[in-house]
């Protein structure tokens, strides 16, 4: 493949890229831009292997080798369709974390692989995009993105892991990485160089992640999406235009998203990184225990419903766990032909993952229509006969409007508490990621449903067909 027919090539995917990520930014557009965006990568991808393959760039490579190109691709091909087929939803917080951390372990094998061939002849401009964009970044989103795997797979606690002198430890890793990476570039020839500031970038990447809790996965999440500057590197690295173009987008949408994530928690970036902020599972916290609960059946909660005219449902991680989508639906159905007006109230950081609802709702073919974000569902609940929360713990908590002494006050909310009528789901009255207490439990029209969410809503929805 000649080298001019590659850049086109390379430039048509770099459109393709930008066009579906334009896309995605409506729900009804969004799979259209995925599949553009697939066929993009596909693109890239075959260009690649031809112009490695094929002699006419001058790059062609031993047969033998080529062979072991295309049985790791074959392998890499297999093992993602088996995760994209067998992962659940309630999982798919960790293997985004997973992708995020293999695309940043990739781009510093790619640098270090390229650093060898470098010698003494390498340029500054290589050597530091190579040490600092490649190596350092691609190796610290790589051990950041694994304990945030791991914290939440629950292999480790998923509350804060905090220290003496953290920060300090922290900024002196940082520190000593750039070193070695100044290192080699004055001495392209010293690859140890770069071999250390992997180690160290390695150190730095887990201890980074290790203070944040379980409330911020979401923010951190959305960060490490960040990492695809680390593959824009080892695209300059490897001399890849589509590389770059689509490592750049990466980032900087990662970049983006985790502003307006914190926009949503009204937290700034540096207090989510380095608060210590949210825990896992956290106690049931406050004077919780010297407040009574109303605890309901199903027929009770039917009869309600059955009656209303006017229904917001408000989805939370409950919901993803117990895999409630689908009687979500069926509700939902149920009562518009009861000529009930249902609408879904989706807070930006719903779930553990940025879109994390959205995903799931639109799984059991909820209508786009009836996904209404913060702003605009807030000024609805007023008028709303029931506002039924599934899940959902921090997002309809009201201390964030009104106890200033609270770690969630200013946090914007779902106005829940406004409707006329509430309806919780809940395994038990057991906190939510910011380890706090929600007085909406104990509140005069709330009814809390305890117990798993899709049995709860199934029997719900028996009861409301039986009436």
């Amino acid at each position: 493949m000649s080298h001019d027919l590659a850049r086109l090539l390379y430039l048509l995917a770099s459109v393709l890229f930008i066009l579906g990520l334009r896309a995605m930014s409506s729900p009804k557009a969004a799979r259209g831009g995925n599949l553009m965006c697939m066929l993009a990568m596909a693109l890239a991808v075959l260009v690649a292997l031809g112009s490695v393959l094929l002699p006419e760039a001058g790059h062609g490579i031993a047969a033998s080798r080529a062979g072991w190109i295309v049985g790791a691709m074959a392998l890499g091909a297999l093992a993602g369709w088996l995760l994209a087929t067998r992962i659940e939803m309630t999982a798919m917080p960790q293997m985004v974390a997973l992708l995020h951390g293999l695309g940043g372990l990739a781009a510093a094998l790619v640098s270090v692989a390229e650093a060898r061939s470098y010698g003494a002849g390498a340029t500054l401009a290589q050597t530091l995009v190579t040490g600092v964009g490649g190596v350092l970044l691609g190796a610290a989103t790589f051990a950041a993105s694994m304990g945030a795997f791991a914290k939440l797979q629950g292999l480790v606690t998923g509350a804060p892991i905090t220290f003496r002198g953290q920060r300090t430890v922290n900024l002196l890793l940082l520190a000593a990485a750039l070193a070695c990476c100044g290192l080699y570039s004055h001495d392209p020839a010293s690859v140890h160089w770069l071999m250390a500031a992997l180690g160290l970038s390695l150190a730095f990447g887990l201890l980074f992640v290790a203070p944040i809790g379980g409330a911020d996965m979401p923010v951190v999440l959305a960060l490490l999406n960040a990492s695809g500057v680390a593959g824009s590197a080892a695209g300059y690295v490897l001399r890849n235009d589509v590389l770059v173009v689509a490592g750049a987008m990466v980032g900087s949408s990662g970049v983006i998203l985790s502003v307006i994530m914190c926009k949503a928690m009204n937290r700034s970036l540096g207090n989510v990184l380095f608060g210590a902020f949210g825990t896992a599972a956290a106690a049931t916290g406050g004077d919780a225990p010297q407040r009574s609960v109303k605890s309901y059946s199903p027929l009770d909660a039917a009869v309600l419903m059955g009656n209303a005219r006017s229904v917001i449902i408000v989805p939370g991680y409950g919901l993803a766990v117990a895999q409630a989508q689908h009687v979500v639906k069926e509700l939902t159905d149920l009562l518009e032909k009861r000529g009930a007006e249902v609408r879904f109230a989706v807070h930006p950081v719903a779930g553990r993952m940025p879109g994390h609802m959205n995903v799931l709702l639109a799984e059991s073919n909820v209508p786009y229509g009836q996904l209404l974000d913060m702003e605009e569902v807030n000024p609805m609940f007023e008028s709303a006969d029931v506002a039924l929360v599934v899940g959902a713990n921090d997002v309809v908590n009201p201390v964030a409007r009104t106890d200033r002494s609270s770690p969630i006050y200013g946090m914007p909310i779902l106005d829940a508490d406004k409707a006329q009528n509430v309806i919780i789901l809940k395994r038990s009255l057991a906190s939510g990621f910011a380890g706090i207490d929600n007085p909406l439990f104990y509140a005069d029209k709330t009814m809390m449903l305890f117990g798993d969410a899709k049995k709860t809503l199934m029997a719900l929805v028996t009861e409301l067909k039986a009436g």
